[in-house]
């Protein structure tokens, strides 16, 4: 066992306003002192689909307009930008007086990103967001167990804000009929895969309304109960694909049903002669379990 205290966490559910529903996650405080491998292992031990590791601003850093730096770990990798810690450590962290309620920067691995934080939970702004052209449904398709008769649109694309999914638009049937294969997501989606997981989407345009799954092979599980990378990425698909005219459009995303864990996210996305200007996931956070956990040996 190490030397070093114990560190003070918190377990938060994101994406909810009742605990034990959202997405749980673990916020690791005073982290500093710790090797990468200290932090997956803490990671491991909680067995989450990411924990977050606030740290201290250097100096350059607050130059750069960062208010904290977040380090974010699944049990199979750290990865450089997640939404559901964002949200749940900035909310965290303005909660007990660490950083100002209102807008803060929050330095990851895609840069300083701006977070506005609530009394009851935070909105996240995405970094720059690609979209892949169309690519071959096949592998995604026998990733989450469905076919092609699954699809509402034969086109799959990879989008991005600083994690990737291969978006699949299916029948509403389709949805509790995914059965994940655990080998193929492993292989094929999860970081720094192309595509780090597969986001399987019924798509109701006249409501702006998703309700979503997301698998991924690297996460602890086969399935997230909110991911707010994901949802990100749907909203810079959507625009990408034309579906929305300039202004500022509002979509509501439904995660989690299956599991027993319903999530709800909701985008913004603001659009200026089609082209994508601002994307934005907000969503609630409650705590649910705090305590201290044991330095791993180095």
């Amino acid at each position: 066992m190490s030397d070093l205290a114990p560190l003070p966490y918190v377990i938060l559910d994101v994406f909810t306003e009742r605990p034990f529903a959202g997405n749980p996650l673990a916020v690791v405080m005073d982290a500093e002192g710790l090797t990468d491998e200290q932090m997956l292992q803490i990671t491991r031990e909680f067995n989450f689909s990411e924990t977050a590791f606030p740290l201290r601003p250097t100096e350059v850093e607050c130059a750069a307009g960062a208010d904290y730096v977040l380090r974010i770990f699944t049990p199979g990798s750290e990865v450089p930008f997640a939404g559901h810690p964002s949200v749940g450590s900035a909310w965290w962290l303005a909660h007990t007086g660490q950083i100002p309620m209102g807008q803060v920067g929050q330095q990851c691995g895609v840069g300083v990103l701006p977070v506005s934080v609530t009394p009851t939970g935070a909105t996240l702004t995405a970094g720059p967001a690609t979209v892949s052209g169309p690519i071959a449904a096949e592998r995604p398709l026998v990733a989450v167990g469905l076919d092609h008769d699954d699809l509402v649109d034969s086109e799959v694309w990879i989008a991005s804000t600083g994690l990737a999914y291969a978006v699949l638009f299916v029948q509403p049937d389709a949805l509790a009929r995914c059965r994940p294969d655990m080998t193929v997501l492993r292989e094929e989606f999860c970081y720094p895969q192309p595509a780090t997981g597969v986001y399987v989407v019924v798509w109701d345009a006249d409501r702006r309304h998703a309700l979503a799954r997301m698998f991924a092979g690297d996460i602890g599980a086969p399935e997230d109960p909110a991911t707010g990378s994901a949802a990100l990425a749907l909203g810079a698909l959507l625009v990408a694909r034309g579906d929305f005219a300039d202004g500022r459009h509002e979509v509501t995303v439904d995660q989690g049903v299956e599991m027993a864990r319903p999530s709800r996210l909701t985008l913004a996305c603001e659009v200026t002669s089609g082209v994508l200007q601002r994307l934005q996931v907000s969503g609630s956070v409650v705590k649910v379990a705090e305590g201290t956990i044991v330095v791993p040996p180095a």
